[in-house]
């Protein structure tokens, strides 16, 4: 009974580590990483949409990211959604593309988005918690209602915990890899 409500939440667990995975690629570092700015939101047209659906995002080079939109009219509304942002970037519009130059990190940033990429773990971790009690509520209520066995409960408190502890070691080792390429970048 557990293992096909474990099964139809495991999306769940996926998607709060694939959420913290996106956080932390929009964290930014000494270097340059199209991620930084492909989820930024920009009004193109009345129309609220993420700078990857009205442009091309490259990095020509370690320090700089391109942005070239699909309409020269987009160009304002990506310069003023990068402007807005908090990635502390100064957009060039050249005519026909918008560069950024990704300056180094100082020391007291870095630590800034150190403590940033650790809220956002923690905010994974916690929508992980949240599916997990919610998982044990339904199998307790099945148990009380006579629709599992007790053994049941504690073997898909033992599963959901494994589930738990995999996801958690992704998180961990998602904010050791980041942190190391923002103390180092």
């Amino acid at each position: 009974m557990y293992q096909e409500l474990i099964k139809a939440r495991q999306k769940e667990f996926d998607a709060a580590v694939d959420w913290a995975r996106g956080e932390a690629g929009s964290i930014r570092t000494g270097r340059a990483n199209p991620d930084m700015v492909t989820e930024l939101v920009v009004d193109y047209l009345g129309t609220p949409l993420k700078i990857k659906e009205v442009a091309a995002v490259s990095t020509p080079d370690p320090r700089s990211i391109l942005i070239q939109p699909w309409d020269k009219q987009a160009l304002p509304a990506i310069e003023k959604a990068i402007r807005d942002s908090s990635l502390g970037l100064a957009p060039v519009v050249d005519g026909t593309a918008v560069r950024l130059t990704v300056p180094p990190l100082t020391e007291e940033r870095r630590k800034e988005f150190a403590k940033l990429l650790g809220a956002k773990i923690e905010e994974a971790r916690i929508r992980i918690r949240h599916s997990r009690e919610d998982i044990l509520k339904k199998v307790q209520h099945a148990v009380k209602e006579g629709e599992a066995r007790e053994d049941e409960a504690r073997q898909a408190k033992d599963a959901l915990q494994k589930i738990v502890d995999e996801s958690n070691a992704k998180l961990e080792d998602m904010q050791r890899r980041k942190e190391a390429e923002l103390m180092n970048a």
